[in-house]
């Protein structure tokens, strides 16, 4: 297992879109996904689990992968996080 702290900075937090966008990359990687942020801790492949995470800018969350592939899940989901999107 590997895991990585990020810090959102997209100033929407993580709505619909961003959303969206990781869950799709995510469910690309064979490997658990879990988003962490304080005591929650959800399935980084579920829209709704991410949308009621509450994830805002500024929040720190923890980024962890369990499997195949999960080097390569780490980066890429890992950049998703900190990427700012356009509205």
């Amino acid at each position: 297992m590997l895991s990585q702290t990020y810090t959102v900075i997209h100033p929407s937090g993580f709505h619909a879109r961003p959303t969206k966008m990781f869950v799709q990359a995510a469910t690309q990687f064979p490997c658990k996904v879990n988003l962490i942020k304080g005591t929650k801790k959800v399935n980084g492949k579920s829209s709704l689990s991410m949308l009621a995470l509450g994830l805002a800018k500024g929040d720190d969350v923890t980024l962890e992968v369990e499997g195949e592939r999960e080097e390569e899940a780490l980066q890429e989901l890992g950049g998703l996080l900190t990427k700012i999107y356009e509205e």
